[in-house]
């Protein structure tokens, strides 16, 4: 191919457009759906969040079901679960609950029920323990504190 003027092109690399970068925000042109001036075309402009109604407050929030207590609840353990892991005159306090593996934490504290027998006496302290478990233990000649 022989060299004439008509026959000269760029090269690839030197045709490469410039993106046009004004507004940013995909395909939305210049002002990128914010309109032309004004404070909320600004970046940091007011979104108008102060004056929301219930209704918008209501559409906006997630709309999950169910409903999660905040109030924190204990371990709970029965009186069956004792059975065969102490001695009749042990003292029982979280810490121990917690080393025999009968419960898996101990931060919110722990309470013992009343489902099953003792047979054993046991001297429970530092846990909440129900008005039937306590019936049961005093009844085995334990004590609660």
């Amino acid at each position: 191919m022989t060299l004439f003027l008509h026959t000269i092109k760029p090269s690839a690399a030197a045709k490469k457009k410039k993106k046009k970068q004004v507004g940013r925000g995909g395909k939305r042109g210049t002002y990128s759906g914010r309109g032309g001036k004004g404070q909320r075309a600004r970046s940091g402009g007011k979104s108008g969040s102060k004056r929301r109604g219930m209704r918008q407050l209501m559409e906006t929030t997630h709309k999950l079901r169910g409903f999660k207590s905040k109030k924190k609840k204990p371990e709970i353990i029965n009186l069956a679960d004792f059975d065969g892991k102490f001695k009749s005159g042990d003292k029982i306090t979280n810490v121990v609950l917690l080393r025999k593996g009968l419960v898996d934490r101990t931060k919110n504290g722990v309470k013992i029920l009343g489902n099953g027998e003792i047979n054993i006496k046991l001297e429970i302290s530092g846990c909440m323990v129900s008005r039937a478990a306590k019936e049961k233990i005093e009844k085995a000649g334990g004590k609660v504190n």
